[in-house]
């Protein structure tokens, strides 16, 4: 029987590119973290081909990703890792471990989160965040202090509370169906146009075009302020021109797609909503709805529904075979939960956002 004495911690190296002789731990832990996700969730729509997610490894000034294959008798079974922000003298840390399921049990799990938490230690980290899918199931149920939302008390929630966490906050993952009528879309697009009077619809794709780069940066510094949070703990964000063309690499460097969908105030010229739909090179696959935003002071215009149906409009068109769109929100996020239930999105999966604050 294996021990914990056959396990191996080793980091991964991010190879230059996926044909590179160092490249074989990043090709394995992508595939492990491809059937990982899949045993989690039981479909394939978290899934990404290394060459795609590679340019997501690239080392950045704004955090330090640190991750490690886990390693039992020569096969890789999982990973650990954790993300370090650089901004602002920084205290949090986010961190994830993901092992095949046919090695739960054996204690590899808690030995992988002492490594985070000593990691975590060493670089002056004192608030540790993490987010686990928790598939539904039989049994007791555990609510957030936002009352909004719940997931089971499964394996991975006893795992969080037995090494210290709170549950601060429950995400719904929803899926909006591309191949259904868009009859509801158009309509719903209808009314926000005329509600939105004084704003208009631009889209791009990247890389950002100059005329945006300001008010669209603008915009993704708000993503950490404006959307609700919880007691969940995130630095305020820098971005600028140098930023934006680094979001957008991650994207153009493997050919995946990125539009950005936003809503512009006609007097001003300002950027004040916006809404990004991604797909990768192959648009058979599913899409993702990424971040989404109105600036506060814009808000009660109809411009979240603005934004987003006149991306999935628009989405039709180029990727005419990708089945479904998935998206993230908080449950307490009440305003656009509305929006995406009024246009179709239906719930499929929550996540727990789990928080330890270390002694």
């Amino acid at each position: 029987m294996n021990t914990l004495t056959d396990i191996e911690f080793r980091p991964l190296i991010v190879p230059e590119s996926i044909d590179a002789a160092d490249a074989a731990d990043f090709l394995e832990m992508v595939r492990v973290r491809n059937l990982i996700y899949r045993e989690i969730s039981g479909h394939d729509d978290h899934a990404i081909v290394a060459d795609e997610l590679l340019p997501h490894f690239a080392p950045n000034e704004y955090e330090r990703r640190l991750m490690w294959v886990i390693v039992d008798d020569g096969a890789v079974i999982g990973r650990a890792a954790i993300d370090l922000p650089l901004e602002n003298d920084s205290k949090v840390g986010f961190w994830l471990i993901e092992l095949l399921r046919e090695k739960w049990g054996r204690g590899i799990g808690s030995a992988a989160y002492e490594l985070i938490e000593l990691t975590a230690r060493e670089n002056g980290r004192s608030v540790l965040q993490s987010w686990a899918e928790h598939p539904s199931a039989p049994g007791p149920r555990l609510a957030p202090p936002t009352g909004f939302g719940e997931i089971p008390d499964d394996h991975a929630a006893r795992f969080y509370r037995r090494h210290g966490y709170t549950l601060e906050q429950v995400e719904r993952n929803s899926a909006f169906d591309l191949a259904a009528p868009f009859d509801t879309v158009e309509r719903l697009l209808a009314e926000a146009v005329e509600a939105a009077d004084g704003y208009r619809v631009v889209q791009w794709f990247a890389p950002t075009p100059a005329e945006f780069v300001d008010g669209y940066a603008w915009m993704k510094s708000r993503m950490v302020t404006d959307a609700p949070s919880a007691d969940l703990e995130f630095d305020e964000e820098t971005w600028d021109a140098a930023r934006i063309a680094e979001h957008d690499a991650k994207y153009t460097d493997s050919g995946r797609t990125i539009q950005v969908t936003a809503a512009q105030h006609i007097a001003t010229g300002e950027l004040c909503a916006f809404n990004e739909l991604v797909v990768g090179k192959d648009r058979t696959e599913a899409s993702h709805q990424e971040d989404t935003l109105v600036l506060k002071e814009h808000r009660g215009h109809k411009l979240g529904t603005l934004v987003k149906c006149a991306g999935l409009l628009s989405w039709r068109d180029i990727a005419p075979e990708s089945p479904r769109v998935m998206t993230y929100n908080a449950e307490e996020n009440r305003p656009m939960l509305d929006i995406n239930e009024a246009i179709g999105f239906a719930p499929i999966a929550y996540e727990g956002a789990w928080k330890k604050v270390l002694s």
